[in-house]
């Protein structure tokens, strides 16, 4: 249930008991609510318990009724799209950008250098990682390599994506694969290092292409074309 107050109010004022940005009619009312708290950041919902969500003000949260459950923690100056789901023990890294739409399920962390595009969903357990070649004793935040996942790109439980690769749209990654290199759109990759066994639809339904190169997806009748082993929607 939400507040008795409604969610939009004139002016936005941080909460002096925990610091959100909660909404509020006056300053120096309760602009969050606590027991059960409801804080209110940028027109977003979040669900807060004592040890649930870690927020700052300086989050760009753009998003309406995005929500993340406990023990999720998003740090500064990330973005945050329209109706995104973020899972129990996730880890929102600085600069990290998410597309309207994403989902990540439990146990990811999401570093920086990561971009999600609208759609992607990132599976539980899955591991990204922003340096090539990481030792405890050097310093290498000036060498994070990005890694952007196209939209409406999926991603399998406990798979690994290596920094510095490009994941295509609409592709479709196995449970428990190492992506070691680019992905191309509507492929579908399996194991480690992970090997391209096929296409798939945006509806993540496999493709089977005929002789002149058309596939058809059964359950939108959506049709694809394979030309110089890549595809397109064709209509």
């Amino acid at each position: 249930c939400l507040p008795h107050d409604p969610p939009f109010g004139p002016t936005i004022w941080a909460c002096p008991a925990c610091g959100c940005w909660g909404w509020s009619r006056r300053k120096n009312t309760a602009p969050c609510w606590h027991s059960p708290t409801k804080c209110r950041q940028m027109a977003t919902w979040f669900w807060e318990n004592p040890t649930a969500v870690s927020l700052t003000p300086s989050t760009a949260l753009s998003a309406f009724l995005t929500c993340a459950a406990h023990f999720s923690h998003i740090m500064p100056n990330c973005t945050i799209g329209e109706n995104c789901n973020i899972g129990q023990n996730v880890v929102i890294s600085p600069d990290v950008k998410l597309g309207r739409n994403v989902k990540i399920q439990n146990n990811v962390s999401v570093y920086t250098g990561v971009v999600c595009e609208d759609d992607v969903f990132l599976g539980p357990s899955m591991v990204f990682t922003n340096v090539i070649n990481p030792r405890s004793a050097i310093a290498r935040k000036n060498e994070y390599k990005p890694t952007i996942l196209r939209r409406g790109a999926s991603v399998g439980a406990n798979a690994t994506i290596v920094c510095g690769n490009e994941i295509g749209e609409y592709a479709l990654i196995g449970a428990g694969a190492v992506i070691t290199k680019p992905v191309p759109a509507y492929a579908l990759v399996v194991g480690n290092p992970a090997r391209q066994i096929g296409w798939v639809s945006e509806y993540g339904h496999r493709l089977n292409f005929d002789e002149n190169g058309f596939a058809t997806c059964p359950e939108t009748e959506q049709i694809y074309k394979l030309e110089n082993n890549k595809v397109i929607r064709y209509k």
